[in-house]
């Protein structure tokens, strides 16, 4: 009781900046350190200099990010679910949705890996694969995807539950954990362990151990933490989740995992039109892909570090408490955004040229590749305040079991605005073009959030209004 006690301090009564601070610290970390092993594959592979095998983890990061999109099904729909009932003080609840979230991940992970490796050639073919890139996918989604989901899909969800439980340290420790281990495992694997042309696999072999040691800290962790807090293993208790709850989960988790699969169906699309110009235009997108990526990793963290605070405090009716939080998370995280705009333009060139060797046989074809890269980095990395806008907002809605809202702008973000304009600027000025689409795709898509969320609240506001008269 007393670690229960000690979160609802840290919910309802804790200053809001260090209330973030504490919840957001650990998950910025985590999703920093995450990023960073899914940077070391691309940054090892390119001291090789092939170009091709760039280009082929390029072609796998699409299915990569899969595992994120269903992680988030049950871990963001079960973790906000259980940050609301904590609110709610519906502790026996909390731990029947903990449950149902942790079995429903483990299902859907092993469902994604049999059809992934049952389809696995016409699939990576779809995303953009060639002769020359497509052995090489093959081998880093077979150990990934295909052996890797069940740990990989497994830790996050675990990770999303412990967070929204007030245990963001444990979750972050777990994550982290297995990011560190990948940056030591990669060139042991790939340049030690391995022989020379087998990079790929000894890169997926270190990812697929890392995800597994991650996962069984995590398990450990989530094990220990449900002997006080409202978390539970046990399968009776997933089987009593009750329809009101799961149809709750759902009504977040559903849009969340839509908002990241939709995102990947983005890079799908992007990866399509890249490999369409050339292998090297591809290779070049998938550098940046990566890079970009950073700052955005630290405003999910800080996002990610907010909902349980928002949800709980929405359950709780403390909305001034839950407003001063989204408004502090926001300020942060544009703080964020306009830093890594300032320094990818200083740095475009030494920031890529770290993923791609000069030298070697493959020199003229990685000077090409790193070109457009430079290119790219520069015009896409003006989006990331737009970008961050669209997942603050999401997330505010989603920590106030607005799922219906944050579908539309899911379905509208990418859909509507960012996919047709990708193709459309595309046509019109080439790869330029397909570089500035998402800006004009995240601008579009951050004027709707907006209007979304505020219309949330609107209603909120009114519905509280209506329960005191």
């Amino acid at each position: 009781m007393r670690k229960q006690t000690d979160k609802a301090e840290l919910f309802e009564r804790t200053p809001v900046a260090k209330a973030l601070m504490t919840m957001a610290v650990p998950t910025v970390i985590s999703q920093i350190i995450n990023l960073i092993y899914n940077m070391v594959d691309a940054f090892f592979i390119g001291r090789t200099g092939n170009s091709y095998m760039a280009a082929a983890t390029t072609l796998t990061l699409t299915l990569v990010m899969m595992n994120t999109a269903l992680s988030n099904l049950f871990g963001i729909g079960g973790g906000s679910l259980v940050a609301r009932l904590m609110g709610a003080k519906k502790p026996e609840d909390a731990k029947r949705v903990s449950a149902f979230g942790f079995y429903g991940a483990a299902c859907i992970a092993l469902l994604y890996s049999l059809l992934t490796g049952a389809f696995l050639r016409p699939i990576l073919m779809f995303l953009g694969g060639s002769e020359a890139t497509i052995g090489y996918a093959s081998q880093y989604t077979l150990l990934v995807i295909v052996l890797g989901a069940l740990p990989s899909i497994l830790s996050m969800t675990l990770a999303h539950m412990l967070r929204n439980a007030g245990y963001a340290g444990k979750a972050g420790i777990g994550l982290s954990g297995g990011g560190i281990l990948n940056m030591i495992l990669d060139p042991l694997f790939m340049f030690v362990l391995l022989p020379k042309g087998q990079e790929v696999t000894g890169a997926a072999l270190a990812t697929l151990l890392s995800n597994t040691a991650s996962c069984a800290y995590l398990l450990y962790s989530f094990w220990k933490a449900s002997g006080t807090a409202p978390l539970s293993m046990r399968l009776r208790d997933a089987k009593s989740i009750g329809r009101e709850n799961a149809k709750n989960l759902f009504s977040v988790g559903v849009p969340s995992a839509l908002l990241t699969g939709l995102f990947d169906l983005a890079n799908v699309c992007v990866n399509m039109i890249a490999a369409a110009h050339s292998d090297l235009v591809l290779a070049g997108m998938g550098i940046v892909m990566k890079v970009e990526r950073i700052p955005t990793a630290i405003s999910l963290g800080i996002c990610q570090g907010m909902l349980p605070i928002v949800a709980y405090n929405y359950s709780a009716g403390n909305h001034a408490r839950m407003k001063k939080t989204v408004n502090l998370a926001r300020a942060w995280g544009l703080a964020v955004s306009a830093a890594g705009i300032l320094l990818f333009q200083l740095f475009t060139e030494p920031v890529t040229h770290l993923f791609m060797s000069t030298s070697g046989a493959g020199a003229e074809t990685a000077l090409q590749t790193l070109g457009y890269a430079a290119l790219f980095l520069r015009i896409r990395n003006l989006a990331s305040p737009l970008q961050l806008t669209n997942y603050h907002s999401s997330y505010c809605m989603q920590a106030m079991g607005n799922g219906r809202g944050t579908m539309l702008h899911a379905f509208v973000r990418e859909l509507v605005f960012y996919i047709p304009l990708m193709f459309l600027m595309d046509h019109l000025f080439g790869e330029k073009g397909l570089a500035f689409a998402l800006i004009a795709g995240e601008g579009c898509g951050a004027v709707f959030a907006l209007i979304l969320l505020n219309r949330t609240i609107r209603e909120n506001r009114k519905e509280e209004e209506k329960n005191r008269s």
